[in-house]
This record gives C-alpha cells, structure tokens and sequence, in this order.
C-alpha cells in the first residue's frame, strides 16, 4: 500500500499534457491513493480550481482544498462546502504563488480556519520556511501541517521543525534528491511524522520513489511512510 500526499490534477501552464496521467501515473509506481489539489486552485484561481476538482474526484484521488490566504472568504465557503463531503481531506496552501510568507499575517489567519475544521494541511516549504512554519504550528492549538518538500535544500531545519512540534508532519517530493537525504531525515525524526509525497503529476513519481528506495529502510519504518502515517493523519480507512 502506498499513499501520495503531496499530488496534482489538472494541466500545468506549460506544456505538460498531465490532465489525465494521474491513475496512469499512480498504477505504474504501484501507488494506492494519492490526495490532489487542482493546478489550477494553486497557481491561479482556488474556487475554481476547487469546484473543478470536486467533479474530477474517484476513489483513489482524495482531495485538497486549496485556500489562498489573501481570499479568505473565498476559503472559508470553499471549506464549508467541500470538506463535508467526504473526499476533500485536507487543505493546501502554497505560499509563493500567493505571496503569502509563513510569516505572514494572512497565512496565520488561514491557518488558524485551517485548524477550526480540524484537518490537516499542506504548506510549500523551501529552506528555513519549515522552522517559522514549526513555529506557527506550535502556537495554533490543534493545527496540524505537513512541510511540503520538507524544505528542499533546507531539510536539515526541517528535522529540527519537527523536533520542535509534534503535530508538523514531513514529505519529501523535489526535484533533487541529494545523496543521503532521506535516510538522514528518518534517522533524525520521529517515524510517525513522516509520509510520503511524489509531486505528481509536477515532477514524475520516479524521482520520491527512488530516494526512497535508496535509503534501505526497515520494512516497519517504511510501511509508516508509505501508507500507515498518512491513512492515520487524514483518517482514511483502509481496506
């Protein structure tokens, strides 16, 4: 069983002809379930991108809804409407393509509606972000978050995020995968705040696999990142 938590639907706004690939995609790397948001939700108009994904939903895409903290209402009808249905488990927010810094104001007031309806959420991080991202997680009662990319290049301030707060969650998806980093991860953490992410239909699924693969982890180790962790974060049942 395999659980991607960090995935995609939908085109991108270059040439990428990925609209369909997702069940494609998830069979050739022997992926169970992945949880999506809409490209379109990310990088351009959430509400629709949203109301988009949630015609598009089957039973192995779960979905994200994308919030965008500067269009707060926005959010907070979107969640009110999609998160009760079933097949919205969590919210994504990327922080670049809204402007919207960890520090922000705005990214504190959406992740404190975030934790209001009690799921989890995944937030771009890159370099020291994941150690402000530890912080404001700390201060929100209840808010869970997963560090998407776990900071890329900066995955060591990633180790010492989740250190500092038990309730901040570690995916591994970029596009580089330096020698090491996988194992030095798990070496340093706690094994039930890891997951596993692939960035598909973005970045090929190959890329996570295989760093993943390359660290030779044990078998109780690595069915926690692979599926367990994830089925208990988002509260999935698995057959």
């Amino acid at each position: 069983m395999i659980i991607d938590v960090h995935a995609h639907w939908g085109p991108w706004f270059f040439t990428m002809d990925v609209a369909e690939a997702n069940h494609r995609t998830m069979d050739r790397y022997g992926i169970d379930l992945a949880i999506v948001s809409a490209t379109e939700a990310v990088i351009y108009d959430a509400p629709a991108g949203n109301r988009a994904l949630a015609e598009a939903l089957t039973d192995r895409l779960y979905g994200y809804v994308t919030v965008n903290p500067r269009r707060l209402a926005d959010a907070e009808r979107d969640l009110a409407a999609y998160l009760p249905t079933g097949r919205f488990v969590g919210v994504k927010i990327h922080t670049d393509y809204t402007g919207s810094p960890v520090t922000s104001p705005q990214m504190r007031r959406a992740l404190e509606l975030v934790a209001s309806y009690g799921v989890p959420a995944l937030v771009h991080t890159w370099g020291a972000s994941v150690l402000d991202l530890a912080r404001v997680c700390a201060e929100i009662d209840g808010l869970r978050v997963i560090a998407g990319h776990m900071g890329a290049d900066g995955f060591r301030h990633a180790i010492e995020a989740a250190r500092a707060c038990e309730r901040l969650y570690l995916e591994p998806c970029w596009s580089h995968f330096p020698a090491g980093r996988i194992a030095e991860v798990v070496a340093s953490v706690d094994h039930r705040q890891l997951l596993f992410g692939t960035d598909a239909t973005l970045i090929d699924p190959s890329s996570a696999y295989g760093a993943v693969a390359a660290a030779r982890l044990e078998p109780g180790v690595a069915e926690l990142i692979a599926w367990r962790n994830a089925a208990s974060l988002f509260n999935l049942e698995i057959p």
